[in-house]
């Protein structure tokens, strides 16, 4: 093997694996009694995680966090940052069962009202916490670095 076609000569972002997917997270918060409050909510396995989805053609990427926050959580009225809070690594489960890499950007969102009655309320539990509680309860080693930052 020549050095030019090794593995070794090929460009760094070569080596690694690109996220396949891209989506948006709302990190919903609050203060209560003087202290900040995250919003967590069960995913689809029960999982602890920020109401997350897919990018809304025509729509601020942090609008489209927002949506999600009202489809999955009951945000109904809230104030979105327009930068990303940071973004973290995790896995989409494929339609043939495979896991695909996924880059998902957080965007905080002060929530000015909530209701019990939204798209996925059937669906889903949520709780109010702290975020250092909330980087406990999250799977994504990521997520947890901004909730622990946040």
């Amino acid at each position: 093997m020549n050095p030019s076609t090794s593995p070794a000569a090929a460009a760094p972002q070569d080596r690694h694996i690109q996220p396949v997917h891209a989506q948006l997270a709302a990190l919903c918060w609050r203060k209560s009694n003087g202290e900040r409050e995250v919003l967590l909510v069960t995913s689809s396995t029960g999982r602890w995680i920020l109401p997350k989805g897919w990018p809304i053609n025509g729509l601020h990427p942090g609008d489209a966090a927002l949506v999600e926050a009202w489809e999955e959580a009951g945000v109904k009225k809230g104030k979105v940052d327009r930068k990303p809070l940071g973004a973290f690594l995790g896995a989409k489960r494929s339609l043939a069962g495979d896991d695909e890499p996924s880059v998902t950007k957080v965007f905080a969102v002060k929530v000015q009202e909530t209701v019990t009655d939204y798209p996925e309320a059937d669906r889903r539990d949520r709780i109010w916490v702290s975020p250092a509680k909330a980087a406990e309860l999250v799977d994504e080693d990521g997520l947890r670095e901004i909730l622990r930052a946040f």
